[in-house]
């Protein structure tokens, strides 16, 4: 099972997230591409990073909304998702291709990420630039209980998935993510965390919000590590997947 992470969030002289501490236990780096958050200078170093630590580069393209961080659904049309995409993976391509990188996958952020698993006409917007993008990128994109359609429309456009599962989220009976403002949506447990990575990892079963048995089948897992807490659970995470002591 391999461990991604949201990343390169700064901007300017704003910090955010302890990139230089997560990075060493990640597999994939999910870089944001300056619409939700990071810049060209933020964009540079966390490349620079990933590439110092083997970790695989992904673009983490969004809305353009860095008050909101990403997080708001905004109106545009599959032509402005389509142009959207391509410009920030783009640029991050280049940014890449210039200290001998190369992109291997993108990963839409925020709302956008949500808004592609319920809205087909974006999805299909963003895979069809996927395929306008050079070096074959694949998709990283939700995990639920039914992944057919999903499966389906990727092999459409011949866009590999990598299908993602959370570390710290709740999920609904369904398989999507429980919306944060229900009360436990979001695992705060360092022990609930692993346990729910390490039941995905060995294929079995978690229990949705509900209580009722989810089966996530996954490729990748998403950790986070914007506080030391967090840090500390993805050193655990690793560990316990490597077989380590914990």
């Amino acid at each position: 099972m391999l461990l991604n992470c949201d990343i390169g969030e700064s901007y300017g002289t704003w910090t955010m997230g302890l990139d230089d501490q997560v990075m060493p236990f990640i597999d994939q780096a999910n870089i944001a591409c300056g619409f939700h958050a990071g810049d060209p200078m933020v964009m540079h170093h966390t490349v620079q990073l990933a590439l110092k630590h083997n970790v695989a580069l992904g673009a983490h393209p969004a809305y353009p909304d860095l008050q909101g961080f990403g997080r708001r659904s905004m109106a545009f049309s599959p032509d402005e998702i389509h142009a959207m995409v391509l410009y920030q993976v783009g640029a991050l391509t280049h940014i890449a291709a210039a200290q001998g990188g190369s992109l291997s996958y993108v990963k839409p952020h925020g709302a956008m990420y949500n808004d592609m698993m319920r809205n087909e006409s974006l999805l299909r917007a963003i895979l069809s630039a996927l395929k306008q993008i050079p070096g074959e990128l694949k998709l990283m994109a939700m995990t639920t209980a039914d992944n057919q359609a999903l499966k389906s429309l990727c092999a459409e456009y011949g866009v590999e998935l990598l299908l993602e599962a959370f570390a710290d989220r709740a999920y609904d009976d369904a398989g999507f993510l429980a919306s944060r403002s229900i009360p436990g949506a979001v695992h705060k447990d360092p022990d609930a965390i692993l346990k729910q990575v390490l039941a995905i990892s060995r294929g079995e079963t978690i229990q949705s919000i509900n209580g009722k048995p989810l089966y996530l089948e996954a490729d990748t897992v998403c950790v986070h590590g914007d506080n030391p807490e967090s840090v500390a659970a993805v050193r655990a995470i690793r560990q316990a997947l490597e077989g380590q002591a914990y």
